[in-house]
Order: C-alpha cells, then structure tokens, then sequence
C-alpha cells in the first residue's frame, strides 16, 4: 500500500486506515483479529482508535493483538483523548485530564508510546494554550511522537496550528486534524481543508463512505444486518437517508457501474485522492468488508468522473467561505 507523509512531517502512514471504533462492543476479538491480519498483509500502518471506544475496550483489544499478531513496529498507532461521559461537558481538555487519559490508553494497549496522540475535540472551558501544553508534555516525555487535533473548525485549527508554530520555546508542531469528510459531508472544505494546507496539517477522513451509506446498501431499503438498522448506530446513519444523499449516491453507482467497480472503491477512491487527504480511516464490520475496501489501492478515477462527482455533491459556498470577489 502506497505510504504518505502526515501532514508537514516525516512520519509516514499508509493511506489508507483502520478504524476501530466498534471494537470491543460490535466487534469481537476475533473479528478484530482477522481484520488487523487483513490490513497488516495489505501494507496497512495507520491504525485508529481513541480511549472512548468500547468503553477503554477497543485500545485494550489492539493491545493484546499487537501483544501476539502484528508486530508493533510494523504499526503507526494513533489515539485520541478528550471526550468524557459527563452529560453536562462533553469533552474536558484540560491538561490534567489529557495526561491522565493518555497514560490510561497506553496502559490498555500495553505499549510505552503511541505514534500519534489527538485531542478528540475543541473544549471550550479549557484555555486553547493549556490543551496544547498538554501536546507538547505528551511528546517531549516520550509518551507521544507526534500530536494532532479532532473535530477543530477552521478557526479552531489555524489558532491551535499557529500557536504552536510560532510560540517560543520548544512546541509540538500539529501533525493531522480527523474531520469526517466524504462525497456526503463536504462541510470541511469551507474552512478547515484550506487552512490545513496553509499550515501543513494532514487530514485524516473520517467516515469516508459516508457513514455507509456510499456502499449503495440503503439505495432500497435498510438491511436488517447493518449499522442503520441497529439501536444505537442507526441514528448516526440516519441524516444520509435523504433525497440529497440519494442523488449523490446515485451518481456514485453509475460512476462504478462505468468503470466496473463498485460504489465502496469510488466513494473511498474520491476521497482518498483529495488534496490535504493523508488516510481516510475506515471502519468495517468484518475482515470481508475491510478487503473489499482495501482493494481501491489499485484504482484512481478518471478525471471526468471526479469532476462529475465534484459537481453533483458540491457543498454551497457562501460569503465569505471563499473569494469574496467572484460573489
């Protein structure tokens, strides 16, 4: 699999990510084992957890898959902290806690480092400059070997990116920002996408297949099997069940129908080859699903197609999101 740098630093990833999201709830260790297996053989490194998934159980599982599968040296673990089960603050990063939950995460995956440590999202009761300070420990301790943010507006980004770029002393430059991004949610190219590219921020794409359903597998009905069909998934699944997402995911079938290929390998296809785009991370059920997505290494769509696609899900672009000039 083909290797890109993160963002403006020489830390290679592959470009293409697993993602763990559903492991240790949904997924169990032994289809976590055979999808690491899968990912590993293909070339994959990128491997994308955070200490809230499952509950702690998803980086707890990774370890121990580490400890007798894939070699940690062979994987670029990235994790992320932040996010908190407290209905009242959603996310506390506060220098305290970030370091705290960092040395948890580690404990879980057995491993004294993680390649790339994120603040999961913006807090807004913490100063800017203290979660960043906990960045900076995180690395010049070791624990971390390069740092990035999740869920940063553009504002949010460029002051975090900045900040570190230009305060004195010793700072940790931002590596990457996580942001879902695909032909469905294009909302990322308004303000973050430009400043990640100003400042030499990497992307990594989250729920690059729009939350499925680019697959095509909600074009008729919802299977009773997926993620829109259960309890606790089906709400995330939901706001792409419209007209709009219909048309674009209509647009996506007869792009794959032309190039006999399937929706999965040109919606990821897509938004893989986007500039700014490092890695999308992808998230599958089973080792099955994640070979069919794996398998859009060897293709990259016509420029014709792109365009088409470009034009039929082109977000609105308003004052002053972009030059002012041609408004």
């Amino acid at each position: 699999m083909e290797q890109r740098h993160l963002g403006r630093t020489g830390l290679r990833v592959s470009r293409i990510g697993l993602g763990t999201l559903t492991w240790g709830r949904d997924t169990d260790e032994h289809d976590a084992a055979d999808q690491l297996k899968v990912f590993w053989e293909a070339g994959g490194t990128l491997v994308d957890t955070a200490d809230v998934y499952g509950d702690g159980e998803a980086e707890y599982l990774l370890g121990r898959l580490m400890d007798g599968l894939v070699p940690r040296r062979d994987l670029v673990i990235s994790t992320k902290a932040g996010s908190v089960p407290d209905p009242d603050r959603r996310f506390d990063c506060s220098r305290g806690h970030l370091l705290s939950a960092l040395d948890a995460s580690l404990a879980r995956l057995g491993t004294d480092y993680v390649d790339v440590w994120h603040v999961h999202a913006f807090d807004p009761y913490t100063p800017l400059e203290e979660t960043l300070q906990a960045l900076d420990l995180a690395v010049g301790s070791g624990r971390a070997r390069y740092a990035g943010v999740s869920n940063f507006c553009g504002w949010q980004l460029a002051k975090a990116a900045t900040w570190q770029l230009a305060a004195q002393g010793a700072r940790t430059r931002i590596a990457s920002t996580q942001m879902e991004y695909s032909l469905l949610q294009r909302g990322v190219e308004r303000e973050v996408l430009p400043a990640a590219l100003d400042l030499g921020v990497g992307l990594l794409p989250s729920s690059p297949l729009g939350r499925g359903v680019l697959t095509g597998k909600y074009r008729h009905a919802t299977p009773a099997d997926s993620r829109g069909a259960s309890e606790h998934m089906g709400p995330f699944v939901a706001p792409y069940l419209d007209d709009t997402a219909s048309s674009i995911v209509d647009a996506v079938q007869t792009a794959a129908d032309g190039l006999a290929a399937t929706p999965l390998q040109v919606a990821l296809a897509w938004v893989r080859d986007r500039p700014g785009v490092v890695a999308p991370i992808v998230g599958a059920r089973n080792a099955q699903q994640l070979t069919a997505a794996l398998s859009v290494e060897a293709l990259s769509l016509p420029d014709e197609i792109c365009r088409a696609l470009d034009d039929v899900s082109a977000p609105v672009h308003r004052y002053p999101d972009h030059d002012w000039s041609t408004l």
